[in-house]
């Protein structure tokens, strides 16, 4: 069971709690881990992983999926997500129970295994979005502000982004979908193995990871007068109809725009140019049955 190595979270050591008590109440034998640092919990999983294990379970957010992931994409070691963070994306796409740590721990034991489809950026799996441009701009604020805590860092990372905003011009290249590549100045970039980002903002509404494709949701050049009418559409997904919306589907993208960076279930992934690349049923995730 990975934990968060940062520590301080009380929600997630509450929500292990319950896992553990709820794995041995079942006869299981559990085992937390938690290195010093990301890369030292990212190797101790993999270790088990390799060993031999029933379950990867991870508690925390997007980011301890993203951390998860790493270890059993491409093995036969079945991963489980107790949602314990801030956005729990990953989690809300797949069905897995929020806000109820006893509901997810059970999956553990009582899930039923699904293989479900993952974005890859070089080596780096990815469970979500991959978002560049304004959105990405956001998560990094929101990772480097130490006040306010849960969704009110991401509100005042969205007030000081907007202050600086420009369009920036981007090619895309799409291989497999019905647009070979497009070249336009964009606000937003934002490629979905899942529809959501952002705590429920469903970026790419059409994002299913059962079908082997990457949704893209394009925002064409709008500024920081325009942009706030299109931000709060992203929950419902209604800003597929605005003008300025464009989405695209395909298995391979490569996005490339001079200075800009791309973030990835909160993580940072790295400077564009990148490809993304879609690949169907890479782990299996315990899910309701």
């Amino acid at each position: 069971m990975l934990v968060n190595p940062a520590g301080g979270q009380r929600g997630a050591h509450r929500a292990a709690e319950t896992v553990l008590a709820h794995l041995a109440a079942a006869g299981w034998d559990a085992e937390p881990v938690a290195g010093a640092d990301t890369a030292g919990t990212l190797a101790l999983a993999r270790d088990r992983v390799a060993a031999g294990v029933d379950v990867l379970a991870v508690v925390g957010g997007d980011g301890m999926v993203h951390l998860g992931l790493q270890a059993v994409a491409g093995t036969r070691v079945p991963l489980a997500v107790v949602p314990a963070g801030t956005g729990n994306d990953f989690a809300r796409a797949l069905g897995i129970p929020r806000g109820d740590p006893a509901a997810a721990a059970r999956l553990v034991t009582h899930g039923t295994p699904r293989a479900v489809d993952l974005a890859r950026v070089g080596e780096r799996w990815i469970g979500t979005v991959v978002a560049c441009g304004f959105d990405a701009l956001v998560t990094d604020r929101a990772n480097r502000l130490r006040w306010p805590r849960g969704g009110s860092r991401y509100t005042l990372a969205v007030l000081v982004e907007l202050t600086r905003l420009r369009p920036l011009p981007f090619r895309i290249r799409l291989d497999g979908g019905e647009v070979p590549e497009v070249e336009l100045d964009a606000t937003l970039v934002a490629v979905g193995n899942t529809a959501y980002y952002g705590g429920g903002m469903r970026v790419c509404p059409d994002a299913d990871p059962y079908d082997g494709e990457l949704a893209v949701t394009v925002v064409e050049g709008a500024g920081a007068l325009r942009l706030p009418t299109i931000l709060p559409r992203l929950y419902n997904g209604s800003h597929l109809s605005h003008p300025r919306v464009r989405t695209y589907r395909a298995r391979r993208i490569e996005l490339a725009s001079a200075g800009v960076f791309a973030y990835a279930d909160g993580e940072f992934v790295g400077d564009l140019p990148i490809v993304v690349e879609a690949v169907p049923q890479a782990v299996e995730v315990l899910l309701p049955g």
